[in-house]
């Protein structure tokens, strides 16, 4: 789903509006309009001067607590580069970055293999920013 999809954060009681959101099996709403989604799998955020803060932090800590993310990505603007944070079966979280337009984030969650010279297809770099 694009960001006109809400996520819900039981939990937390807040409503969050990811760049992207990915679900897998049959999708989980709040109610019957069918905007605001109960189980995301995995959520992309692009990261902006104003909201790279609260995506990392508070934000992180919100999508945390629901029980079918697996996967949490932070895409920056500024060069090919990709965080990725991975639930492991004991809860914990693990971190890995991609960087360059070589590169590749493997999502296993969802059996998806992500190059970055696809995500940064129709984006041009300064020189120096190119990872």
């Amino acid at each position: 789903y694009q960001s006109d999809m809400k996520v819900k954060v039981e939990a937390a009681k807040l409503y969050t509006y990811p760049d992207l959101v990915v679900r897998c099996g049959e999708a989980q709403f709040v109610d019957d309009k069918f905007d605001t989604l109960l189980n995301p799998v995995v959520i992309i955020e692009v990261l902006s001067p104003s909201t790279e803060r609260y995506d990392r932090g508070d934000k992180f800590g919100h999508y945390r607590k629901i029980p079918t993310l697996r996967e949490y990505l932070l895409v920056s603007q500024n060069k090919p580069h990709i965080e990725r944070y991975l639930r492991q079966d004991d809860g914990k979280w693990e971190f890995s970055d991609a960087t360059g337009l070589d590169a590749i984030v493997e999502l296993s969650s969802i059996d998806c293999t992500l190059p970055l010279s696809e995500v940064y297809e129709q984006v041009t770099f300064a020189e120096d920013d190119e990872g």
